[in-house]
């Protein structure tokens, strides 16, 4: 094993490690009624710690972090050498992953039978990788429990076609909402900021946002109508 390719596993495991922690603070903060954004940014501020990676969410995915994370712990079976760490890095982010079916189930009130709206397709923004996104297991687990699913990316949908076929892509965000029971931010996208919230409200059959990426202030979403749930807020 050459010592560059350990420093490249063990830098995104350190990343992963620090997304996995404040997804858990972020659950935990949900149970006591606190902020993780509080929690976030005042830690934060510890230069030792730093504010990088410290934004809660449906969990990582990507081309780097999920295969990285793997292939150290494989490198640390095989040498007798356990990252444990590590290891409870991969299951906390599948956990995190996972958890995001019943919070919107909740939300919704069930799922059989409810339309849901996902903005955002990709594991992050700005791309059209689709590779361990977050939103396929989603989305899987939301028709599996009987939801129809609208969705609007504004570049992934050509590789999401091929992953989603169960879905149906629309042309914007506001054609994804129309006749929706729930309106799920999965991916944050700049442009998703700037929406018309009353319109999109408008359009909804029931106004309820699960915002997996804490777009929008929970105040807000709810002084213009809507029911809302975040990630540990």
């Amino acid at each position: 094993l050459e010592g560059a390719e350990l420093i490249k596993y063990a830098a995104n495991a350190f990343l992963a490690t620090k997304i996995s922690f404040v997804n858990e603070i972020a659950n935990l903060c949900e149970k006591v009624g606190c902020d993780v954004h509080e929690v976030a940014r005042a830690i934060g501020m510890d230069r030792r710690i730093g504010s990088k990676f410290l934004h809660p969410g449906p969990g990582f995915g990507g081309s780097c972090f999920p295969k990285d994370t793997r292939a150290l712990a494989a490198i640390g079976r095989e040498f007798s050498s356990p990252m444990r760490i590590v290891d409870a890095v991969i299951e906390v982010n599948e956990q995190q992953r996972l958890s995001m079916v019943p919070k919107i189930e909740t939300l919704a009130g069930g799922l059989r039978d409810k339309r849901i709206a996902v903005l955002g397709l990709a594991f992050k923004p700005e791309t059209d990788d689709m590779r361990d996104a977050p939103s396929v297991e989603v989305i899987r687990g939301l028709t599996h429990r009987g939801a129809t699913v609208s969705a609007y990316d504004p570049v992934a949908r050509q590789e999401a076609q091929k992953i989603l076929p169960e879905v149906e892509f629309a042309e914007d965000e506001y054609v994804a909402a129309a006749g929706a029971d729930v309106l799920v931010f999965m991916t944050e996208w700049n442009q998703f900021r700037a929406l018309d919230m009353e319109r999109i409200r408008s359009l909804m059959r029931v106004p309820r946002i699960a915002d997996l990426r804490n777009i929008y202030e929970p105040a807000e979403m709810r002084n213009l109508g809507f029911e809302y749930v975040g990630v540990g807020r």
